[in-house]
């Protein structure tokens, strides 16, 4: 099979299907009007580390990218697996005036650095202002600075966030979703302990 690229809609269905998991940014802003929007979008990574920066992918000009012109200002906040359901309630195409906090019954909880809400139910927040919103085809990428974070005591082991305890969920093909699964441990290979072969069908002792 070889997918037909210039297909757009296809394609997306196939790359979404391929390009898995992926994390979910559930994405906070505050409309001009005043109006708290909630989206998930799943088309989510780490841009830079100096200055941190986090980047999502808005497929089309949604309320989410609107906002954030509007305002500069924006919350990711994490997406544990026992948040399934309102997450996935947050993605309704509701009309701008209508807030995806009290729709799915989400509470806010005021951001200590920005102006939109943090979700309360979620156990990380990332406070974020604009660095960047570059438009590319039919998509708009928008580029934030954290300039601050929070995340639950609970969920700390030592100094970093747990993944067993985070849960997070990740988005797949078509309407599937996956959660962390079996968790395996592994320390990269320095070069000057590299042993001199490598054989990546050897099963691991």
């Amino acid at each position: 099979m070889s997918p037909d690229p210039t297909s757009s809609r296809a394609f997306y269905s196939f790359l979404t299907s391929v390009v898995v998991p992926r994390p979910i940014a559930w994405v906070s802003s505050t409309s001009a009007d005043g109006v708290d929007n909630l989206a998930p979008h799943s088309f989510f990574t780490i841009a830079s580390v100096n200055p941190p920066i986090v980047q999502f992918t808005s497929v089309g000009r949604k309320d989410s990218v609107r906002n954030i012109e509007a305002t500069g200002e924006f919350v990711v906040s994490f997406t544990p697996e026992d948040l399934f359901e309102a997450v996935n309630a947050t993605g309704t195409d509701f009309p701008p005036d209508v807030s995806e906090f009290d729709a799915a019954g989400l509470t806010r909880e005021p951001s200590a650095t920005v102006g939109p809400p943090r979700v309360l139910e979620s156990p990380v927040a990332l406070e974020c202002r604009l660095h960047l919103l570059q438009d590319m085809g039919n998509c708009t990428l928008v580029f934030g600075e954290v300039i601050h974070a929070v995340v639950s005591e609970e969920m700390l082991d030592g100094d970093l966030p747990a993944i067993d305890a985070l849960k997070p969920l990740s988005r797949l093909g078509r309407n599937e979703w996956g959660t962390a699964g079996t968790i395996r441990d592994i320390t990269r290979i320095p070069f000057r302990d590299w042993p001199g072969h490598y054989d990546a069908a050897e099963p691991a002792s």
